[in-house]
């Protein structure tokens, strides 16, 4: 009987000094490094496609700029482009006038004034809108019409939009297309009508015409962004990831601006995953970097995860009830491993022992 209670003693003693050596402490996974995703341009965000704690590949998009759209204001011809995506509209305009040139189908102006007109009243007078008919003083076979465009004092500015002239003509203009004498209101000169200029600013992401294209008024001419592209390198008007990973943080909202070079975004690479805990800082000498402990999740503690110390922190943190110090653990996680979740870290070479000691008693 003596001998008995002598064994169980001794078993009892045993069990108590694994349970003293083992030590648990009380963990979170969290993100060992991050990945910053930053506006490689500024604009307006047209459509945000990711959400927090989503995980993402590389190429999958966060978030689409809104563009600036510049349309054809004028039925035409378009006779030169000289903006490429990438380009900063600014500087290609002042290097050529404009980004690309519109031709339009009319391609001449009269400077005329009122004196020569038939002398009444209302020949005198003439209206911005109003439609008149040219006829060529040097040759009859040459005529056309337009519209009055501009009026100062007794000068007028006449657009043809129809008919057979050529810069330099002299024309008498009427009111009406059979050209009365008693219709008449002026007299001028043919000049060329220049080619309308399309200018932007920011950068260009996209030309929707080509040189000699045929255009009409309102279709689109060319697209562009706030800002400018690094290297005149268009990377487009959708950011991605960039790398892969769970979304940490993204930083924009559909509606609202963009400043290039700004932080957009915040990756958390599953690569990258490790437990955070504490420990307290009279158990702060059981526990050392290069120790093997078993990471066991909170919510099912039949998944569990082998790893290794990395750092237990020499600095003191201080706690809402006692100083504690911080320890990093590496592990390999897999699909049941999310960022965020407790964990339960427990030596693992004392609960062997344990065990083992467990075993033998039995």
């Amino acid at each position: 009987m003596k001998k008995v209670l002598a064994l169980s003693l001794c078993l009892l003693l045993l069990t108590a000094s694994a349970a003293a050596d083992t030590l648990t402490l009380n963990g979170t996974i969290a993100a060992g490094r991050t990945v910053e995703v930053y506006a490689p341009v500024g604009g307006t965000v047209e459509k945000v496609s990711a959400e927090v704690g989503q995980t993402l590949e590389a190429d999958d998009p966060l978030f689409t700029f809104r563009t600036n759209k510049i349309y054809a204001t004028e039925n035409g011809k378009v006779t030169g482009v000289f903006g490429l995506p990438g380009d900063t509209a600014d500087t290609v305009a002042q290097r050529y006038g404009a980004i690309l040139y519109l031709e339009g189908d009319a391609l001449f102006t009269v400077s005329a004034s009122t004196e020569g007109a038939y002398n009444a009243t209302d020949t005198k007078f003439v209206h911005v809108g109003e439609r008149v008919y040219l006829q060529c003083r040097s040759s009859s076979e040459r005529s056309g019409s337009g519209l009055i465009t501009a009026i100062d004092g007794a000068k007028y500015t006449v657009r043809v939009t129809s008919g057979a002239l050529i810069e330099g003509d002299s024309v008498d203009v009427y009111r009406d297309a059979a050209r009365s004498n008693t219709q008449k209101v002026g007299r001028g000169t043919v000049s060329r009508l220049s080619p309308t200029a399309v200018t932007a600013s920011g950068a260009i992401v996209r030309v929707a015409v080509a040189n000699g294209d045929k255009v009409q008024r309102g279709d689109l001419l060319l697209e562009t962004l706030d800002g400018s592209f690094d290297g005149l390198y268009m990377s487009g008007t959708t950011v991605s990831a960039g790398s892969s990973g769970v979304l940490g943080s993204l930083n924009v909202n559909q509606g609202g601006s963009v400043q290039k070079n700004a932080v957009v975004a915040v990756l958390y690479p599953i690569e990258g995953m490790r437990v955070e805990a504490t420990v307290p800082e009279d158990s702060r000498s059981e526990i050392h970097a290069g120790d093997r402990v078993l990471i066991e999740l909170e919510s099912d503690e039949s998944i569990s995860y082998e790893g290794t110390v990395t750092m237990v922190s020499a600095v003191a943190e201080q706690g809402a009830n006692e100083v504690c110090y911080k320890v990093l653990v590496d592990f390999t996680p897999d699909q049941y491993a999310h960022f965020g979740m407790g964990v339960l870290v427990t030596t693992l070479e004392e609960s062997a022992d344990a065990e083992a000691s467990h075993v033998s008693a039995e």
